[in-house]
């Protein structure tokens, strides 16, 4: 996509730098100006460097690029403003990943559905000793999205997103409900 441009001017023409004796040579002229034609996309990169690295600005395809590094998820088949929206986002992504709230940013992103996500754990702070803990001492976790057609693809598709950023230890339970439908029961995976 930044290859040969059209028109494209290069800012430092090769042929002024030439010595007095080629600065009127219309062949040497001509040969500089073709290498200028050349090389000028690589100084119109180079002079806007800083913007191929802000999601915001960059070329769609180095917004891919930028995803990679990232580890920013996303589809390469979402609309160009949410795949920079979703680029930009990663890091604050990273913060809360493993968490339930982070989880269920990365199930919205694959999905487009609003999670519920219950979990096991808890925490809390006490000023009695030996005081009750919150949560479970067996981890568990549960995600639940309702959607008006559940379907085997989208249950695969969440298990993936789940499987992919859950803590390593925590059985977990996958369900896709229609929006009539009550909680259901479900066995850890």
């Amino acid at each position: 996509m930044r290859a040969a441009i059209e028109g494209l001017a290069t800012p430092d023409p090769l042929g002024r730098r030439l010595p007095a004796v080629y600065a009127a040579d219309d062949l040497a002229q001509r040969l500089t100006g073709a290498y200028d034609q050349v090389i000028a996309p690589v100084h119109a990169t180079l002079d806007s460097l800083w913007a191929y690295f802000d999601p915001a600005l960059a070329p769609p395809d180095f917004v891919d690029w930028l995803g990679g590094w990232v580890a920013a998820g996303g589809g390469r088949d979402a609309a160009t403003d949410e795949r920079r929206r979703v680029v930009a986002g990663a890091v604050a992504r990273h913060r809360v990943r493993g968490t339930a709230a982070g989880l269920a940013e990365e199930i919205r992103l694959a999905t487009g559905v609003t999670p519920e996500v219950v979990e096991s754990g808890g925490t809390a702070w006490s000023a009695t000793p030996g005081a009750e803990l919150p949560g479970s001492a067996e981890p568990a976790l549960t995600v639940r999205i309702r959607v008006s057609e559940p379907t085997a693809a989208l249950e695969s598709r969440l298990r993936a997103v789940v499987e992919a950023n859950r803590p390593a230890h925590v059985p977990y339970t996958v369900e896709v409900l229609s929006p009539d439908d009550g909680p259901t029961a479900g066995g850890p995976r």
